[in-house]
């Protein structure tokens, strides 16, 4: 690509950054999308990240992307928060206007659409989510603002599903239970859908989170895991005639909103799913 003074700056924050699949695609959104811009990884420490903010924000950078660990310290240094930003304490996308920093959420949002994609419908249905983490927070709150009835939390760490659950209460029914088989037993017996917002089934040796025998035939199955493309979880739900759905709608779908905040422009989802297919899973 030829690059000039025109050539507009983005790029990603976070501590490691070096797997990050975001500078892939987003340089090929804006390639597609004929936008003369490039998009760079920038490794920053934890004790130099308010120094980077007011770098990019001084070299005009005209918007990042924030990975762990900056996601929650970096709203603090920003001038404006959006709604979804604000209410989840996190932020993993940055827009730069004459200076000042809006920093946004598009987890929530990109989980959401990757679920509309997926043709999955929310409204009214009874949700089971393992899992308390940041992922599970956006995830739990693309959930509610999807219209779900109820959203039921387990996870290992109670303390943390309680915190979470509190959060997300003040949208939705939220209760949280203990990671106990009897008790996981009764959840599925009712649940509409499952969604797993932990890394649990990214390594072979990871044990289930549950008896995965025990899913209920033909309900949707999700995972926010994207690589590898079927976790044990999502093959056991298929086999139980399940719909089912991985988390590289999540990744592509955040990217795209990102995207779409910085350029005003509607993103080339298909241009974005292609090249991170071909990185991750050799498909052309």
């Amino acid at each position: 690509m030829k690059i000039t003074g025109k050539t507009a700056v983005y790029g990603i924050i976070g501590h490691p950054v070096k797997h990050s699949l975001s500078p892939l695609m987003q340089t090929e959104a804006f390639k597609e999308a004929g936008i003369d811009a490039v998009y760079v990884p920038f490794e920053v420490e934890p004790e130099n990240l308010e120094e980077a903010v007011s770098g990019l924000r001084a070299l005009s950078v005209k918007g990042f992307n924030v990975t762990v660990p900056h996601k929650e310290k970096v709203a603090q240094l920003l001038d404006f928060l959006t709604e979804d930003a604000e209410f989840l304490g996190a932020v993993n996308t940055v827009k730069n206007e004459n200076g000042k920093l809006t920093g946004y959420n598009t987890d929530a949002e990109g989980f959401l659409r990757s679920l509309i994609e997926e043709g999955v419908e929310l409204s009214e249905k009874k949700v089971l989510m393992f899992g308390a983490g940041g992922a599970a927070r956006a995830v739990g709150y693309a959930l509610l603002k999807g219209g779900v009835k109820f959203l039921n939390i387990v996870n290992r760490n109670f303390s943390r599903a309680k915190a979470v659950a509190e959060l997300l209460s003040k949208r939705g029914n939220v209760l949280v239970y203990p990671l106990k088989e009897s008790t996981i037993d009764v959840l599925l017996k009712d649940a509409d859908i499952i969604v797993n917002a932990t890394s649990v089934g990214m390594k072979e040796d990871d044990p289930p989170l549950f008896d995965y025998s025990k899913i209920p035939e033909g309900i949707t199955v999700v995972d926010i895991i994207y690589n590898p493309p079927e976790t044990p979880l999502l093959k056991a739900a298929k086999e139980k005639g399940c719909r089912t759905v991985n988390g590289l709608g999540m990744l592509v779908h955040q990217g795209a909103v990102a995207f779409e905040v910085w350029t005003g422009r509607k993103a080339p989802v298909k241009k974005m799913r292609e090249v991170l297919e071909r990185e991750l899973y050799g498909s052309s």
